[in-house]
């Protein structure tokens, strides 16, 4: 998992410290093994992310969701939550939208005057 060990650092303050919103240098840490909420967080990041970091997000999920089942506090009090949601597909871009984004062709009269 070089693409996602090499990125990202995480490790436990010594202390707990004040979260600040509006740092943008702040990171919020998900559990995913713990909280499906965080498992979900993942599984969306990963929808989103370049192939590589991609393939290897799926592969850390494929080994929580073959894990046993851990809950911690906020991963229990989720769960029932996350169990009543169903799990939203990722998007994808159909030929009708990839449509709508081209650039409209000219009529058949401006084009024959280009040939002119």
């Amino acid at each position: 998992m070089a693409e996602l060990t090499r990125r990202y650092i995480v490790m436990p303050l010594a202390t707990e410290g004040p979260f600040d919103p509006g740092d943008p240098e702040n990171a919020f840490v998900l559990k995913p093994w713990k909280d499906p909420a965080a498992l979900r967080a993942l599984e969306a990041y990963r929808a989103s992310c370049y192939p590589e970091l991609a393939r290897e997000l799926g592969e850390w999920i494929a080994r929580i969701r073959s894990g046993p089942v851990l809950r911690g506090g906020v991963g229990a009090r989720n769960e029932s939550h996350a169990a009543a949601r169903p799990v939203a597909k990722p998007r994808t871009r159909r030929a009708s939208a990839l449509k709508a984004t081209a650039k409209p062709r000219p009529s058949k009269s401006v084009r024959r005057k280009r040939k002119r």
